[in-house]
């Protein structure tokens, strides 16, 4: 029986096994071995071929009968294949991944100033790619190097940057491998992580007005390569797209935003029921986090330390994925809420009439009144929420929701 899979030391969750079933259809099994053991695997192991991640892509080189020139001028190896004289054969798929991301974004590379944050793990791949494509200086810029950190304000003219190291990965959300607001040429970004969806650095850059790329599509690219390798076949980069997509919205949030009484609960609850989504309520945990219930709060404490305690809330909560989160109807008065929640949330207004909304219970509505309090708030929601729907019942708004966003 032919068997595929990835090897490495700690796995973990992985895509791999969904977008190999989805380009090929066949199975593909997570493979955690210890060094103690990997030689063992590599001469003995039940397989016909494998990719290969950390620690290991320049551990198996020496079991490696065979290279292929890019996994050779790279010195390193994520791809190899049993051939049929039984000797191992080692390949770098990495390198058709990020080629194929770089492409598919439509920056022109050729002639242009670029800058890769860190010397380790797929590093080198993005060099050679790079240099392949006839980039004009490529700059590495690490922790040690003489290229780093106290000296960044050398390449603030670079045009393209690639985060190439795990920083602002889940769980450390938030966080960017450097400021990107100096870099006053800056045309594109690409980070090599796609959890979450977008990062710090993606954030900068598209603020910035560049172009702005995760990691997931060099992910799903470099596995098609792979599976091609692996079968030796062809398989069209048409299955890339489809896949990346896929993946997209299984991971993402959705993020219900809107007045307080517009049915966010509810509707959300019957949405995460419909889409097999968790769901959360920020207003559920605010008194967890706090000690107190939500009036008690605004009573002692007062409304800014409520909006300080509801973006903790939010901060925790918006990086998970694949999950329905009710937030809170005063989450826009904060614009630091925003990038919090489109890192991995599609936002959705849910719309009420304002003879609708209640006010019972909610602090905000009681002491300012429904429709002030609305009418101060409607310009954000609009521009907050990326769709919007009327609620026009439970089952009915969550199912066109639904619908429209393809879950």
């Amino acid at each position: 029986m032919e068997r595929y899979g990835l090897l490495g030391e700690h796995l973990g969750h992985s895509f791999s096994p969904q977008i190999h079933k989805a380009i090929g259809g066949y199975d593909y099994s997570l493979f955690e071995v210890e060094s103690e053991r990997l030689e063992d695997f590599l001469r003995n192991g039940d397989f016909k071929a494998i990719n290969v991640t950390i620690p290991y892509k320049k551990a198996v080189i020496p079991y490696c009968a065979a290279l292929s020139r890019q996994a050779a001028a790279i010195g390193s190896v994520n791809t190899i294949v049993r051939r049929g004289d039984g000797t191992l054969y080692g390949d770098n798929t990495d390198y058709d991944g990020f080629l194929y991301t770089v492409r598919q974004s439509g920056v022109e590379v050729a002639g242009k100033k670029c800058v890769i944050f860190g010397d380790g793990g797929v590093a080198p791949t993005v060099r050679t790619v790079l240099h392949d494509m006839n980039a004009g200086a490529v700059v590495t810029v690490s922790r040690k190097g003489e290229e780093n950190f106290s000296n960044l304000s050398r390449h603030y003219d670079a045009q393209i940057l690639v985060n190439a190291t795990p920083v602002g990965m889940y769980p450390q959300n938030g966080e960017t491998v450097a400021e990107l607001v100096p870099f006053f040429r800056l045309e594109a970004a690409f980070d090599l992580v796609y959890n979450p969806s977008v990062t710090e650095f993606l954030r900068q850059a598209a603020a910035h007005g560049a172009v702005a790329v995760n990691g997931l599509g060099m992910l799903v690219a470099q596995a098609k390569r792979a599976s091609e390798i692996f079968r030796d076949v062809t398989v069209d980069d048409a299955v890339i797209e489809p896949i990346r997509q896929s993946i997209t919205r299984q991971e993402m949030n959705i993020a219900l935003i809107g007045m307080a009484g517009s049915g966010k609960t509810t509707i959300g609850t019957a949405l995460a029921a419909m889409t097999g989504r968790r769901f959360v309520d920020c207003d559920d945990l605010i008194p967890q986090y706090a000690g107190k219930s939500i009036q008690d709060i605004f009573a002692q404490d007062g409304e800014a330390v409520f909006r300080e305690i509801e973006t903790a809330v939010l901060r925790d909560v918006s990086k998970e994925s694949g999950t329905v989160i009710a937030t809170g109807g005063g989450v826009v008065t904060r614009p630091e809420n925003l990038p919090l929640l489109r890192q991995n949330s599609v936002t959705v207004l849910l719309r009420r009439t304002v003879e609708e909304l209640p006010s019972e219970g909610r602090p905000m509505s009681q002491k300012h009144g429904v429709a002030a309090l609305y009418e101060q708030r409607r310009p954000l929601y609009e521009a907050w929420g990326e769709y919007a729907f009327d609620c026009v019942g439970v089952e009915e708004t969550a199912r066109a929701i639904k619908e429209a966003l393809h879950l």
